[in-house]
């Protein structure tokens, strides 16, 4: 395969992990976004585990709405889990409709109403409804505050780092709640990948119907953009409007991120700018494969004193539009990585550029388990000797 003919690969030990940093995104088309139009905003095309533009995306803001997006992602997981099914009813406490009911969006939940659970997630994804998010939580787990612990250790499960969550629906609660936009792709990418049938259910919808009324999404990219189909927006006088979208084209998966811009004209444009100019700015081309080995990693303590490396799924890779780089990739670890190891465990990364872009890293697993070391094998490796 030609792709990957053009890989020059080298392995390196690296004491640490690599530090963020500002950085430039080139692109033959460069994209016009204007600063006060999206103040924070990042692009990454998840096929190919790539930043294609980056505007302070590490810096925590506050999501709104967004917020129910890892709400989402819970009751999927738990859907996943077989302990929450779609077609059982939640019945909304008194206090919960009595306080959310008609705040915001709503779907005018009633004291001890039964509602399919089916009916709480449409509410949440297409409609923004925050009694639905409460409601939600409450007959999932009990209490709102349960399913935020939930929420929280979901999000450091998936390396969330920069966010915390203080409510179900991201009602202004104070400032607790904040994200990155790093963390909010995070968080997209495992909607999209962890949940493939749960989230073409629920994203992309443009309106659901409720009680003899029309509930409208308000993305401001499903139905313009081609393919896109997700995820959350958000808005309150705090935080601006946000979006959190997702857009897939030919097979090719782009999430952005919009934070604290100045109105909702401001959000679609950013958000329909950065999707277009995605697909536009740059080509995908095949890279690697689940069936191609990487390279190799040391191990210490095992039956084995190395282990051979591939990724975990497929990726692209993303250049330019009309360009045709020189690829470079190194295996980058910390290690000798100890014994014993699984297969499918992450043990490395491969950090992967090419001229006039700053480096990207893809996760790479053991091809095979590797048991502890026995007898003859600890015998073995003293006879070899310590690593160099």
């Amino acid at each position: 395969m030609n792709h990957r003919h053009a890989l020059l690969l080298i392995a390196a030990l690296l004491p640490g992990a690599a530090t963020s940093r500002t950085v430039l995104y080139a692109a033959a088309q460069p994209i016009e976004l204007p600063q006060a139009q999206a103040p924070i905003a990042l692009l990454v095309d998840l096929s190919a585990g790539q930043t294609l533009f980056a505007r302070e995306a590490e810096q925590p803001f506050l999501p709104a709405s967004m917020t129910k997006a890892m709400t989402l992602l819970v009751a999927f997981d738990l859907i996943r889990e077989g302990k929450l099914a779609e077609d059982a009813l939640i019945t909304v406490r008194p206090e919960t409709a009595r306080r959310l009911s008609g705040k915001g969006t709503s779907l005018w939940l009633k004291p001890n109403e039964q509602v399919a659970v089916r009916d709480l997630l449409y509410g949440i994804a297409t409609a923004s409804a925050n009694d639905a998010a409460v409601a939600l939580a409450e007959g999932a787990m009990g209490s709102e505050a349960a399913w935020i612990a939930a929420m929280n250790a979901r999000a450091r499960a998936l390396g969330m780092t920069g966010s915390s969550f203080a409510s179900a629906n991201g009602l202004p609660d104070g400032g607790r709640t904040r994200v990155t936009a790093r963390d909010m792709v995070r968080l997209a990418q495992a909607l999209i990948v962890d949940h493939p049938g749960l989230y073409r259910r629920y994203f992309g919808q443009h309106r659901m119907d409720w009680k003899g009324q029309v509930l409208s999404s308000r993305n401001p990219i499903a139905g313009i953009v081609a393919g896109a189909d997700g995820i959350k927006t958000g808005h309150t006088r705090e935080a601006g409007y946000t979006f959190l979208g997702a857009v897939e084209r030919d097979g090719r998966r782009l999430v952005l991120v919009i934070g604290k811009a100045p109105s909702e004209a401001d959000r679609a444009a950013a958000a329909r700018a950065m999707a277009e100019w995605g697909y536009a700015a740059w080509d995908s081309r095949p890279f690697l494969g689940t069936d191609w080995i990487v390279g190799s990693i040391r191990v210490q303590g095992g039956n084995a004193r190395s282990v051979p490396v591939a990724v975990a799924r497929p990726f692209t890779i993303a250049v330019p539009a009309g360009s045709h780089p020189k690829i470079s990739a190194r295996i980058v670890y910390n290690g000798p990585v100890r014994a014993p190891l699984a297969k499918g465990q992450m043990v490395a990364r491969l950090e992967v550029g090419f001229a006039g872009q700053p480096p990207h890293f893809l996760p790479l697993v053991a091809t095979q388990a590797v048991g502890p070391a026995g007898p003859i094998d600890r015998l073995v490796n003293g006879l070899l000797g310590p690593f160099s």
